[in-house]
Order: C-alpha cells, then structure tokens, then sequence
C-alpha cells in the first residue's frame, strides 16, 4: 500500500494525526522537497529511506514506490499542501493502478485555506463572494479553453491564483482589464512557515509591492473585495431567520 499524504501548507503541526502517524511510521518516504517543510519528517523512524523527489524523474518516484511494494515495505508520497491541488498525483495514482499497487490518499490543509486563515478573512461574504476560483497563469503550461486569466477574471468572482507570483506584473494588468483598479490585493508568502511574508495592495500597486518585498516564487495571490470590510450579515445566525435547528422571531 502506497499512501499520498497531503503535508499542509509549512507549518508541520498542520499535518493531520493520521498524514503524521503514516509519516512516523513508514519505511520508505518520498517527498517534494522543494516545497513540503522537512520538519514534517523529524520523528521519521532513524532507519526510514528518504528521497526528496525534487531532482527526481516519474519514472524515478515510481521505480521507488514499486521497489518498497515488492518488499513489504510501507511506502509514502509526501506532497505539499493537498495532492488534489497542482499535485500532480493522479499520474502517479493511474501508474500504480496499472501496476496492480494499492494506494490511498491522505488529504492536507491546502495552501489557500492557510492564507485565508493568516490574513484572517473569509473568501466567501455574503452580498459580496459566494464563489471561489482558484487558477494559475498560463506559462510553460498551456490553460485549456476558457481558463485563461482574463475568461475568469469577467465572473468577479473571489480570485485565488497559484504559481504566478513571477508574473504579477501581467497578472495585475489582466485582472484590470475586469475587476477595478482599486480591488485589494494580497499576496501571501510561504503561508504559515516562520519566513511567511504578506503584502496588501490593490490590482494598481501589488506589483510594485511584491517586487519591493523581493517574492519571487512560492506565494499565493488572492483577489477580490471579501478582503475589504463591506459585507452583508449572515442569514444563519440571523434571529429573524428560520432554519432546521432554530425558529427565527417576528422583526415587526
């Protein structure tokens, strides 16, 4: 049985008790060390095989995986934040299916829910955002049909933009396109890690502001006005709303 466990976005007590217990427990460990916190890994058994998969090929990461089945080993794949996320698991997932491995997915605290919660917002405010998207730039890897930024960008919707901090110049003038000028900004940087850095801006200034704070990769960009403080009540705990669990009282 190989597990892919989803390590949280840094901070290694976000690792969920049972991605832990499979972490502390396991023979063999595969993870993305260019991105998953090695303090994830400290109570990792002393005899544990660790490979960090960052110089690693597919066909590499698998030759692993297969070897540690044949032997009876325990085997994990670590990867940040949560795999179904730019994971890029699922072609590890069908490889192992084709090979005839068991495997389960562990899911994790992704890197969007992390920085939601350090800027302590909430990404969907009544009368404001009830839709999330989350989204890349197009760069050496193509966007399908209808995903560009700017095809996105026309819903208004809350923006969550990974693996595009090196394009914020670009990112900011296509969203300006749809959203104003004066939408807030921010920009996240290693959420939950000790070096973890914010910068607030507006689609007019971000750009200036990150290259000022000298972030370059490894940062989430959210956009939208949930970051601003206008925003409706919520009808679930309105005393005038009845719902399942609780009659709301006459307002006149």
């Amino acid at each position: 049985m190989v597990s892919f466990i989803g390590a949280g976005p840094g901070d290694p007590e976000l690792l969920t008790i049972k991605g832990k217990k499979l972490i502390d427990s396991a023979d063999v460990i595969i993870y993305a060390g260019s991105l998953v916190n090695p303090e994830v890994l400290r109570d990792a058994k002393p005899d544990a095989a660790i490979y960090n998969s960052a110089g690693m090929t597919l066909e590499e990461v698998l030759a692993v995986m297969k070897d540690g089945e044949e032997k009876g080993l325990k085997v994990v794949r670590v990867h940040t934040g949560d795999p179904a996320i730019f994971g890029a698991h699922r072609e590890q997932m069908d490889a192992l299916e084709r090979m005839g491995i068991e495997y389960e997915v562990i899911p994790g605290v992704s890197s969007f829910l992390a920085t939601a919660a350090v800027l302590k917002k909430e990404y969907t405010l009544p009368g404001v955002s009830q839709t999330v998207i989350l989204t890349r730039m197009e760069g050496r890897t193509p966007m399908p049909e209808g995903e560009k930024l700017r095809d996105l960008a026309k819903h208004h919707a809350t923006m969550i933009i990974f693996l595009s901090v090196g394009m914020m110049d670009e990112l900011a003038a296509t969203l300006r396109e749809e959203y104003r000028p004066d939408t807030p900004v921010a920009v996240v940087y290693k959420a939950t890690w000790e070096d973890q850095k914010i910068v607030r801006g507006t689609l007019e200034d971000i750009a200036d502001k990150v290259r000022e704070a000298g972030i370059r990769k490894t940062a989430l960009t959210v956009v939208g006005d949930f970051l601003g403080d206008e925003y409706e009540l919520s009808k679930l705990y309105d005393k005038t709303f009845t719902h399942e669990f609780r009659k709301g009282v006459d307002a006149s």
